[in-house]
């Protein structure tokens, strides 16, 4: 009995064994929101970031996909980051603005020339300044994607000059420096969540709102919109965020598999959006919308000077050294 027993013992010790090693290499689950559907700018960028992960560290994560705001807007998926019940989203940089004030200065009118600047700020030692205000609101930015330059549609007319605008009622991100612009201009700003944009523009609620056309084309907009011009009036990146909560649980091997799985991210983003820019604006042609590609920019900028001012004063010589990246 004795040696029975001794192999009794011996086969439930390894059996424990097993169990605790089956258990240990439980995948992580790692839940990414963003607003948009999962192809789109923000998706590609998402799912880069997936196949990326699981080539680093094979097995160790289970990425689950919230697109199209099932979790909510994208503040609401910001706080859900903060709080740690959400692990990581991706979402623009003007809702981001509501935690980290600085990031709002990417929000002005007209400051980047073109892509290529906004990406060498975003990559250089401002966004890194910028990332690493993050930590001190709950946050840990891993780094800028972008959807593009934005452009304004509505359901109302064309837009040449800023007379066109003028009482047209346009959803805005939840945003301060894009309610004033759009004040100034003399349209009627109407911030809400991007969740609530298709049926607002569906009932008429609203006229018209502003994306980039990686934006307009990915969610179908000519189905709400007839009008599209061409303003690239504000340059918007966004932000792959993750809660530090999470972060810190992992060991710095994973850690770094995180890190280089979101510069992964990034540029799977950005090439998805240098596509858009370049067969968009037919796609939104050939589906109906009437393009306005000539816009009186200076007079634009004349209007939103005092926005500017008043908000460029803020960031002291930020505004200063982000015109000056080469």
């Amino acid at each position: 009995m004795k040696p029975l027993s001794r192999i009794a013992r011996i086969l439930s010790l390894a059996a424990a064994f097993l169990l605790a090693g089956a258990h240990a290499a439980e995948p992580l689950k790692l839940g990414i929101g963003y607003p948009t559907p999962l192809v789109g700018p923000h998706g590609a960028g998402a799912k880069a970031f997936e196949e990326e992960l699981n080539k680093l560290v094979p097995g160790r994560f289970k990425v689950q996909h919230y697109p199209g705001g099932s979790l909510g807007g994208e503040r609401e998926m910001v706080e859900s980051v903060q709080l740690g019940t959400l692990e990581m989203a991706v979402t623009g940089t003007a809702v981001i603005g509501n935690f980290v004030p600085e990031v709002m200065v990417m929000d002005l009118p007209f400051l980047f020339r073109d892509a290529q600047h906004a990406r060498a700020t975003l990559d250089g030692p401002i966004g890194q300044e910028i990332l690493a205000k993050f930590p001190q609101r709950g946050l840990l930015g891993l780094g800028f994607g972008e959807i593009g330059f934005r452009h304004l549609t509505d359901s109302k007319r064309p837009i040449k000059s800023v007379a066109d605008l003028k009482g047209l009622k346009i959803r805005t991100m939840e945003n301060q420096v894009h309610i004033a612009a759009f004040r100034a201009l003399g349209a009627l700003p109407t911030p809400m969540s991007w969740t609530e944009v298709m049926t607002s523009l569906q009932q008429g609620t609203i006229d018209g709102q502003e994306n980039p056309i990686s934006i307009l084309v990915s969610t179908k907009l000519w189905q709400v919109q007839k009008y599209v011009t061409l303003s690239r009036h504000v340059f918007t990146p966004i932000s792959f965020t993750m809660s530090p909560a999470f972060f810190g649980k992992l060991t710095p091997a994973e850690q770094d598999a995180v890190r280089k799985a979101a510069v992964a991210g990034i540029k799977a983003n950005r090439a998805y959006v240098d596509q858009a820019e370049t067969s968009g604006v037919e796609e939104l042609r050939k589906n109906g919308m009437q393009v306005t590609t000539s816009v009186d920019t200076a007079e634009f900028e004349k209007h939103l000077a005092p926005v500017y001012k008043q908000y460029g004063e803020k960031y002291g010589n930020l505004v200063e050294r982000i015109k000056a990246v080469k």
